[in-house]
């Protein structure tokens, strides 16, 4: 049984930090080059400024939160590829060179070093979680789980928000706003904190051109549908204590199909 999660663990690994890391690298070639990655990922490989420390004690926070996940629900978080294989790819590959057009920037170096670095870390939490007795991994989820929530949902926000501060005016401004705004809508701010960031620094950069006008929109587009597809704007009106108009919960029940 370990020699075949030993085997499988190397496949799929090399598999995601393949994927993972070239990906991550095509991002910084957007729009010329389709990328593929999250929004977070860029943005949090940028904040390390090509320190190769930065990048591997950013990847360590989250890897113990992965690995007390993975031994007590038996299963990965997505700060495996979104977080620790990058970041730790990038760091393998600057501590001989930082110059990041050749490291960071370059796909094919990303892959090489991230499919390893994937190899290693998936191997890893596999073996070890399959290795854990059942009776540790009762007490792993009463007590591992909510400390990674606590990670997750309170420390990261706070964070990011004082990144944001820190990025200048513009930036914590924006990113209070969409970062409080993700918090009432999606019960975490980090993705408006993101956004706020973004859209801080271009106009700080650029003003306010076609290009920050229409990612303006996007956003304001983005948090309208996801409010309204997750029946904020419902919950909203019933915190005031507000009647719910028949026309709307007509429009909400067609759409989820009641």
């Amino acid at each position: 049984m370990f020699l075949i999660i030993l085997f499988k663990s190397l496949i799929i690994g090399a598999l995601v930090g393949v994927g993972v890391g070239a990906g991550a690298a095509r991002m910084f070639h957007a729009p010329t080059v389709q990328g593929m990655g999250a929004f977070r990922t860029l943005g949090e490989l940028n904040s390390c400024e090509g320190d190769p420390a930065s990048h591997f004690s950013f990847g360590l926070g989250f890897f113990f939160n992965a690995w007390a996940s993975s031994v007590a629900a038996g299963a990965f978080t997505q700060d495996v590829d979104h977080r620790i294989i990058p970041n730790w790819g990038a760091a393998a590959l600057m501590l001989k060179n930082r110059n990041l057009a050749e490291t960071l920037h370059n796909p094919r170096k990303m892959a090489i070093a991230c499919g390893i670095i994937g190899m290693i870390v998936v191997t890893f939490l596999n073996t070890t979680a399959s290795a854990v007795p059942a009776a540790l991994q009762v007490t792993a989820v009463k007590v591992l789980v909510p400390a990674a929530n606590i990670l997750v949902n309170t420390v990261m926000p706070v964070i990011f928000w004082l990144a944001a501060i820190e990025a200048g005016r513009r930036s914590g401004f924006w990113g209070t706003i969409f970062g409080g705004l993700a918090q009432l809508i999606m019960g975490n701010a980090v993705p408006g904190l993101v956004l706020g960031i973004l859209i801080g620094k271009g106009v700080e950069e650029s003003g306010w051109n076609n290009v920050t006008k229409i990612m303006m929109t996007v956003i304001i587009l983005l948090f309208v549908l996801s409010g309204f597809f997750r029946g904020f704007d419902i919950k909203l009106l019933q915190s005031f204590t507000l009647g719910v108009p028949v026309w709307l919960d007509s429009i909400h029940n067609a759409l989820s199909g009641k």
